[in-house]
């Protein structure tokens, strides 16, 4: 079934999102980080702003059915074994990332609600969490920045670990995680 780990590889469904959620990750990035080839108060800058906040709830959303998923049974095992160090690291770095997919939607939608503005989701008016407050606005958006550059180095730090083990340690904590077609020899 496409959504249950088998013994040596992550579920079809944790797959598809684990490879989706880098690339609306990466789009999220480069929206905010491309903002300022636009002027203040354009229209293009006003896309890619709220492309920004769509393409972040978007992964806001996706993080839970991928909890879901994986709550569905164990991790596909490492082989060969890696040791309990790693492996508690490696843990703590998952929740990491789950935090960081979880938290950062969340404080923007704050942060945009606190400025005043409505946030719109695939044609939808989302309700307003905070009632406008600039003060507030403006210390939400000094941690959402934090978060921002923490979850360049998860993500980083991530990928980097995942490169090692396959590269260097030659284990398959990479294959678990790629596409059938890509791990055949």
């Amino acid at each position: 079934m496409p959504w249950k780990n088998s013994d040596s590889r992550y579920s079809t469904v944790s797959i598809a999102l684990h490879w989706l959620m880098l690339v609306l990750l990466a789009l999220v990035y480069a929206a905010i980080e491309l903002r300022g080839i636009f002027p203040k108060g354009s229209g293009g800058r006003t896309l890619i702003v709220e492309s920004h906040f769509m393409l972040g709830l978007t992964v806001f959303v996706l993080v839970w059915i991928r909890l879901f998923a994986r709550s569905l049974g164990p991790a596909p095992q490492i082989f060969p074994a890696s040791p309990h160090w790693q492996t508690t690291l490696a843990k703590v770095m998952h929740w990491a990332l789950y935090l960081f997919m979880i938290a950062m939607p969340m404080l923007g939608w704050m942060v945009t609600s606190a400025k005043g503005n409505q946030v719109m989701f695939y044609g939808f008016d989302l309700p307003m969490p905070l009632a406008e407050n600039k003060d507030l606005a403006r210390r939400l958006q000094g941690w959402h920045v934090l978060g921002g550059t923490i979850g360049y180095w998860l993500i980083g730090l991530h990928a980097i670990a995942g490169l090692y083990h396959h590269y260097v340690v030659g284990d398959n904590t990479l294959l678990r995680m790629m596409p059938k077609r890509m791990t055949r020899p």
